[in-house]
């Protein structure tokens, strides 16, 4: 099932100001959550859905790379959008939207007070693909070999004497209107209400060691230099909690004769003066593979040739762009006597004097026409 629009999630437009975004977060927040919709798994899963567009909208950066590249901006394709959390992650990054300080909706119990142990998650790692345009084109699904921290074979666990397996731990503090008592991730267990028990020798007392691990990352078409994909779950692991993710960053390795802008490609063709007046059929490489194309007799410098659908794919799926192609009509640096006395014997032809037509375009409206 695809992925609904942030701006529609939150029912904001996309020249709405950071200030109206959140407000408009609270309220769908208010309206789907957990404690106001008891086991209501459609509630619940809004609730996410409204937290994952505010995480993105919410933020500058993020907001700017989802207008350019849409989901696909944050990994769509590479398993998951833009916010990767749960229930006690929601109420950790965002309590601030809802108030009163620990997270709660003022009024409103249950997961944002206190009485659960927010879950730990593991760091994530982060990795960089080399891709070729023409592995770009096509996408790609890349066997990468990382290095992360897993739960050792062989260690055992055993309850925090701590806190007694809950993750938190009591703190009455006394102020003048009497004693207020709070809950704190217990720095023993980190939260995880476990800690080892018995571990293998050579394992740190965490419990992880490093292991190699093959993971699949599938490409898809279209990706631009610096995107990153997410795959969930391929992190570092963490006791009590749950694996992070492994970050994939898109470095594009650039083409020997292509050249890249947006979906378009940009190829340069030289002609020689007598290929340009007389015509010709020439191979030029594209992304699919190398193609033969015809020069017309009497084609000019800088006439630019579109072949339409031989560019890159849209990340989203909208449609495919082309490959341009400027010809340039190469001039030769330096004669021998008998080229000199040929080119002479040409110079007061008539046919060769310069006579424009409308037809011939000048330079601004080939770059109109090339962006057109």
């Amino acid at each position: 099932m695809s992925k609904r629009d942030y701006y529609d999630v939150l029912g904001v437009s996309k020249s709405s100001s950071q200030d109206e975004i959140k407000k408009a977060y609270r309220k769908v927040a208010l309206k789907y959550h957990p404690d106001r919709n008891p086991d209501d798994k459609d509630a619940e899963d809004k609730f996410k859905e409204a937290a994952e567009a505010y995480d993105v909208l919410g933020n500058e950066e993020k907001r700017r790379k989802y207008d350019q590249f849409g989901h696909q901006a944050f990994g769509a394709g590479a398993g998951g959008g833009g916010f990767h959390g749960n229930m006690n992650d929601i109420f950790d990054m965002f309590g601030d939207i809802f108030g009163g300080g620990g997270g709660g909706f003022g009024g409103f119990g249950g997961f944002g007070g206190g009485g659960r142990a927010r879950q730990a998650k593991g760091s994530n790692l982060r990795i960089k693909v080399k891709l070729t345009l023409e592995e770009i084109a096509d996408g790609i699904e890349k066997k990468i070999k990382i290095r992360r921290a897993k739960i050792a074979d062989g260690v055992t666990f055993k309850t925090c004497t701590t806190c007694n397996g809950a993750g938190q731990v009591q703190q009455v503090t006394n102020t003048i209107l009497g004693q207020m008592r709070t809950a704190a991730t217990c720095s023993t267990c980190n939260g995880s209400g476990k800690v080892v028990d018995q571990k293998p020798s050579g394992v740190g007392s965490d419990g992880l060691e490093r292991q190699e691990e093959v993971v699949s990352v599938k490409i898809p078409a279209g990706v631009q230099d610096g995107m990153q994909l997410r795959v969930g779950g391929k992190g570092n692991e963490v006791l009590g909690g749950i694996p992070g993710d492994l970050i994939v960053l898109v470095e594009e390795i650039e083409h020997e004769s292509l050249t890249r802008d947006g979906e378009n490609l940009h190829y340069e063709l030289n002609l020689s003066f007598p290929d340009a007046a007389l015509g010709c059929k020439v191979e030029i490489p594209t992304v699919g593979g190398n193609v033969k194309i015809s020069i017309d007799p009497g084609t000019q410098p800088g006439k630019i040739l579109r072949l339409k659908n031989k560019g890159l794919p849209n990340v989203q799926g909208y449609g495919k762009g082309d490959q341009l192609i400027h010809l340039n009509v190469w001039v030769p640096r330096s004669l021998s006597a008998d080229e000199k006395e040929t080119i002479e014997k040409l110079k007061d032809a008539k046919n060769f004097e310069p006579n424009p037509g409308k037809s011939d375009k000048g330079f601004f409206d080939r770059v109109k026409e090339m962006f057109s």
